[in-house]
Formats: structure tokens, sequence, C-alpha cells
């Protein structure tokens, strides 16, 4: 186990506004695209739901299962009138039906590509197993819709601090090789475990990055 610190840092409270607004198995079902909102992603066993509850400081918000996968919809989650958070279904988990992952699959990319309101990409991803191939698919969409993307390497309490902070160093640096070409910029990553705490603070400064209002909005 990890001897990182137990992250007692104060919580924003605007996160804690985070509330269920509604559910969406097909595009037509998503809410008005206005405001802004900020999409959470990842493998489902890479700690998504439980990333979410941490950063609303909530216990339910997101649903934690035992079971990878379960998340069958797009979860959106007001936190004003014009501001909103969203959860993606899991994506990558064998056990799931090849039609619904196909469905999902091809729902997401039309969330990621036309939805106008979506400000940025929070991508989970196990820290003792980041950048899978799914997550690389997932980067590719994000690329080519040109969105912003920040990765949390969840679950850091898993490794000593020396061995978290030597495999955020090499995430940084194959995305900075790999998007050096690039026009768009390199996605940003951070260490983060919802059991202890860590990466409270940086992920909100993400989401306030983020999530201020445009055009009056």
């Amino acid at each position: 186990m990890a001897a990182h610190s137990t992250g007692n840092s104060p919580m924003n409270p605007f996160y804690r506004r985070a509330a269920f607004a509604t559910g969406a198995h097909t595009t037509d079902q998503f809410p008005p695209d206005i405001g802004s909102e900020v999409a959470f992603a990842g493998r489902s066993n890479a700690g998504k739901s439980s990333a979410i509850n941490r950063i609303t400081d909530q216990r339910a918000l997101a649903r934690v299962s035992k079971t990878p996968g379960r998340t069958q919809q797009i979860n959106f989650f007001t936190l004003d009138e014009t501001r909103r958070l969203v959860d993606l279904p899991g994506y990558g988990y064998a056990k799931v039906a090849l039609t619904t992952r196909q469905h999902w699959q091809q729902v997401m990319e039309q969330y990621l590509v036309a939805r106008e309101s979506l400000s940025g990409l929070v991508i989970m991803m196990d820290i003792r197993h980041p950048l899978t191939d799914f997550d690389w698919q997932m980067l590719e969409i994000c690329r080519h819709a040109q969105r912003p993307v920040h990765i949390l390497l969840t679950k850091a309490d898993k490794l000593s601090k020396g061995a978290a902070g030597a495999v955020l160093q090499k995430v940084r640096n194959t995305l900075s090789k790999h998007y050096v070409e690039d026009k768009v910029q390199s996605p940003t990553v951070q260490l983060f475990s919802a059991l202890q705490g860590v990466g409270i603070e940086e992920a909100h400064a993400k989401l306030d990055e983020w999530l201020k209002p445009r055009n009056g909005s």
C-alpha cells in the first residue's frame, strides 16, 4: 500500500450541488445542448463511479457496482442552471454483450463529436494499467473531435508514492510524444485516489477551468 497523504483538503462546495437530472439511452434523450458540461469516461473497472462520488463529496451520486459495466446509460447531473457533469458508460468490459458495446460506442462517439456544450472529458485509468487499447481509442476520438482531455490515474493508493510518481511521469512522457506533431494539446494527467482523497483539489481546478460560464451562460 502507498504512503500517500489522506488528502484532508477542503471540499469545494459547488460540486456538492450535483444532482441527477436524466439518463439517456439515445442521443435524442439528451438534455438541451446549452451551457457547459464535463463528461467522465473510463474502463468499467477503473473506479469511475467512485471518483465521481469523491469529487462531488456524495456517497451514491454515481452508482458503484461490484460488477463492472453496469452503467447502461449516459447520466446527466446538474450543478446549476447552465452547468452539468456527465457520467458516460464504462468501456472495454468483455462481459457486456457485443451489440451493447457497439450501441454505446456509437452513442458516445456522437456525444463526443457533436455535443456543443461539452467543455472537456475526464478519463479515468487504473494507475496499474494505464493507456490500454480502449483508452487510446477514446483518446483518438477526443483528438479528432478536438476535445480537451484530463486523465485521472485512479487507485493511486495501490502503489507506493515513488511508484505512483514514476507511472505519472511515464504516462505524461508517452502522451507528449504521441501528440508532439498534433495541433491538439496533449492531455493533462494527475494522480487520484477516491479511497484516500488524493488529487481532489487538482481535479476541481480542472473542472473549474472547463466549467467557467461561456458567453454569459
